[in-house]
């Protein structure tokens, strides 16, 4: 092969007979040369040239040339009117990553432009990770980061995979299973979010052949067999529908919607409905010239049939995040099966189709729909973009991503009346992230159109939601268990490891303080050289890092204390009396409590280190100390600070008369202690007697007693043991 490094003498692509070209390569060129210059043509054909060299000897699974592959990509991105730095791209896209084709050779030859594009969609095969999933997460985030800087790197991707599901039949089962999971989860909701319903639809249908073939074999074999009479049913709504339109004086393309494989199953699948009735619907598309004779359409068409109460949404005046817009209504039909109906612009049915690739315009920047898409998509990236900064991991990314990529959205209202679009199913909780982090880190509650209602509560579409806040407040994990959007879930989490790394540092501290104590030291008495010294060693960029990391169990303290000490007759010195670590209740977030026990204020205590968990806690009798004390090394003396916060849970074993109301009666006397229950689980039921574990929330011994001594006065009561 030449070499690729030196490609300038390579064909002048003007002096090269078209004739001589492959098949697949003219029909492109013949596509392109009426959408662009013949100098942009000319450097089309230029790129593939020079790929077709790099690719030269590669074959598909299929044993097609490779170079048929990118040639196809850029094909279908032709059928878009993309513009030549974009085909130049598309057809280069894999010669970084499977030839020995250098990205400043690409970018010597085409420019910077093409090189960024080309680099956007590599992906990183080439690096090291810990498994696959995370090397596609990795390789994920990475093109999510070239799109912030260029949208056109989705395209290229987005049409790389719709190529590849056109001809997934020549891999093997467990990989076509695998890349349909992927394009079912990940790219097709993409191509939905950029408004690429054409693209969406297809990467659906292609991807449920794959992954569900016999399904899909029954549900299509089904779409194209339509009986006689429905197809009359069809025509005859369409004649009505109409001559309704054309009494209103509406110039009007009327058509018929046939519903997708993939889309009949999610039906079917969503509400539980059968073929027969998911089948019986009837769908029509109205498209006229502007966005009054829309509303004037949707008059015609509600006077040619009764709507469907609360079935009407209008997408023109609040379109979607995507920059969908329709108006969209449901009418009762003459054969007592509902017509779904959509009104929109001939504009509206080219960016409904494309998204973000309708009216390229990424040189001029002029105004339009097309570019106020292309901006609603650079927004939504952008927004993905700073969560990934916080996200702890590719994996977590990706995972962020998913949950962002909802098909729905509700709409509401601030108290100003500016409208906020949001993922089906969000709460309040994510409106309040939407409007600034800030807002949702000191959310307490809320008032939905006037009314005080709770974070959890869930939004639904022209409500007008409140957020009161107050100074003091602050995330709380349980935050995560319904918190729906991205960038709710990552603040939260980033608060709340930043929160834990603050008391990790703090615990690690007084750790190795007590273990320097041993050695007749302290913290403060150690020279800066040294702990720098120690640090580096162990790669550690802050103090902090090895605090943290001592109270999360993967450094001994003692062992850090002996290094860091001035000799090791000095190590050895043992005799020093030991202060026990106090849990005040603040250290809650790095300390675990041992389930085996459920240690409680009050009991005596003992902790044990244990790598990646920290420190456990375990009360001393516990079962497990004795095999603990074997490694000295680990164990951590403990006991409680005066002032302890915090309820702690405990575990009760309560024997009562199996009869009706007897539950009741000890949860109203656990209630009337002042304690919580967390859970509660039969343990037996005989003809006279039941054992019920309960485990609840106390502030320490004295309150537990107090819960066990009222359990005690029920008559219904034989026994209780704490457990």
């Amino acid at each position: 092969m030449a070499s690729i490094e030196t490609v300038s003498d390579w064909y002048n692509p003007t002096e090269i007979d078209s004739r001589s070209l492959p098949a697949y390569f003219r029909a492109l060129e013949s596509r392109i040369e009426s959408q662009l210059p013949s100098d942009q043509v000319a450097r089309v054909r230029r790129a593939y040239l020079i790929a077709a060299e790099a690719h030269s000897g590669q074959t598909r699974k299929s044993g097609e040339p490779y170079i048929t592959h990118p040639v196809a990509v850029a094909a279908i991105l032709s059928e878009l009117g993309l513009d030549a730095e974009t085909l130049c791209a598309a057809i280069l896209h894999d010669a970084l990553e499977d030839t020995s084709l250098a990205r400043s050779t690409i970018e010597r030859e085409f420019g910077t432009e093409v090189a960024e594009l080309v680099d956007g969609v590599t992906k990183l095969d080439k690096l090291r990770f810990g498994s696959r999933q995370e090397a596609a997460a990795e390789s994920f985030r990475k093109m999510m980061l070239a799109m912030a800087r260029d949208l056109r790197v989705i395209l290229i991707k987005l049409a790389d995979r719709l190529h590849n599901m056109r001809t997934l039949d020549a891999m093997d089962t467990g990989a076509r299973r695998r890349i349909a999971l992927e394009t079912l989860e990940i790219y097709a909701p993409i191509a939905q979010r950029l408004g690429m319903n054409k693209f969406k639809a297809e990467l659906q249908d292609l991807g449920f052949r794959a992954l569900y073939p016999r399904r899909y074999a029954v549900i299509s074999k089904r779409i194209r067999s339509q009986p006689g009479i429905r197809r009359e049913k069809i025509a005859k709504i369409e004649t009505h529908l109409g001559q309704r339109l054309s009494q209103e004086n509406l110039p009007f393309r009327l058509v018929s919607r046939v519903k997708s494989a993939w889309s009949i199953f999610n039906k079917m699948k969503t509400d539980a409905r059968s073929l027969d009735q998911v089948m019986d619907v009837f769908g029509f598309r109205v498209v006229v010239a502007d966005v009054m004779q829309c509303y004037h359409a949707l008059g015609a068409v509600h006077a040619a049939y009764k709507p469907v109460e609360s079935r009407f949404r209008d997408f023109i005046a609040i379109p979607k995040a995507n920059g969908y817009q329709s108006l969209h209504t449901v009418l009762f039909g003459p054969y007592g099966t509902p017509i779904e109906v959509q009104i929109r612009t001939e504009e509206m049915d080219l960016i409904a189709e494309r998204g973000i690739a309708a009216h390229w315009s990424y040189k001029s920047g002029e105004a339009g729909a097309g570019n106020s898409a292309q901006t609603r998509a650079q927004n939504w990236v952008r927004s993905l973009i700073d969560s990934q900064q916080s996200a702890g991991s590719s994996l977590e990314f990706l995972e962020n991503v998913k949950i962002d990529l909802f098909p729905d959205e509700v709409y509401v209202f601030t108290p100003k009346g500016e409208i906020m679009a949001l993922p089906r199913n969000s709460t309040v909780l994510d409106f309040a992230y939407s409007v600034h982090t800030d807002v949702g880190d000191h959310a307490v509650t809320s008032r939905i159109d006037g009314k005080l209602m709770p974070l959890r509560s869930r939004l639904e579409s022209g409500q007008t939601i409140e957020i009161i806040t107050a100074p003091s407040a602050s995330p709380d994990p349980h935050w995560l268990e319904f918190a729906g959007t991205s960038k709710a879930r990552t603040a939260i989490r980033h608060f709340l490891k930043r929160l834990e790394h603050e008391d990790a540092v703090e615990l690690g501290h007084r750790m190795l303080d007590r273990a320097l104590e041993q050695l007749g030291k302290s913290l403060e008495q150690v020279p800066q050289r040294r702990v720098d010294r120690y640090l580096g060693q162990n790669r550690y960029r802050r103090l902090e890092e090895l605090l943290a990391d001592i109270a999360l169990g993967n450094r001994m303290p003692a062992q850090v204390a002996r290094e860091l000490s001035r000799s090791r007759a000095e190590a050895q010195r043992s005799d020093a009396v030991s202060d026990k670590i106090l849990i005040s209740g603040s250290e809650r977030s790095v300390l675990t409590f041992g389930t085996c026990c459920r240690p409680i204020p009050g009991d005596e205590i003992m902790g044990y280190l244990s790598a990646g968990k920290g420190i456990v806690v375990h009360r001393a009798e516990c079962g497990h100390v004795p095999e603990y004390r074997r490694t000295p090394e680990r164990c951590v003396e403990m006991g409680w600070d005066r002032q302890v916060q915090g309820d702690y849970r405990a575990a009760l074993r309560v024997q009562v008369q199996n009869k009706p109301g007897v539950l009741a009666q000890v949860a109203a006397a656990i209630g009337a202690a002042g304690s919580n229950i967390e859970t509660v689980e039969y343990r037996e039921r005989d003809v006279g007697v039941a054992v019920i574990d309960f485990v609840i929330e106390v502030r320490e011994r004295r309150h537990l007693a107090e819960v066990i001594r009222r359990i005690r006065r029920l008559g219904v009561v034989s026994g209780v043991q704490r457990l």
